[in-house]
C-alpha cells in the first residue's frame, strides 16, 4: 500500500479500472454468446426453410411443369429488370 500513498490513491482507481473493465467484459462475452446462439437458429431455419423450397419445387415440376416453367419466366423477368434499373 505504498504506492497508494505515494501516488495519492492510484492503486485504488487502477483497482477500480480493473474491475469496471472485467464487469464490462463480462457483458460483452454474453452479448457475444447470445447473438452466436441466434445466428446459429436463424442458419439452421434458414436450412430448413431452403429443404422445404427445394421439396416444393420438386413437386411443382412433377405435377405441373408448364406452371412451374411460367413462374420461373416471370421471376426471370422480374429480377432481370431490376437488375438492370
Amino acid at each position: 500500500m505504498a504506492q497508494s500513498s505515494q501516488y495519492g490513491g492510484q492503486s485504488d482507481l487502477s483497482d477500480k479500472a480493473t474491475e469496471q473493465f472485467k464487469k464490462v467484459a463480462d457483458r460483452v462475452e454474453g452479448v457475444a454468446g447470445a447473438a452466436a446462439g441466434q445466428i446459429r437458429e436463424v442458419g439452421d431455419r434458414a436450412g430448413e426453410v431452403a429443404g422445404n423450397f427445394k421439396t416444393a419445387v420438386d413437386r411443382s415440376v412433377k405435377t405441373q411443369p408448364m406452371a412451374t416453367l411460367a413462374m420461373a419466366a416471370a421471376l426471370g423477368f422480374v429480377l432481370g429488370a431490376l437488375w438492370k434499373s
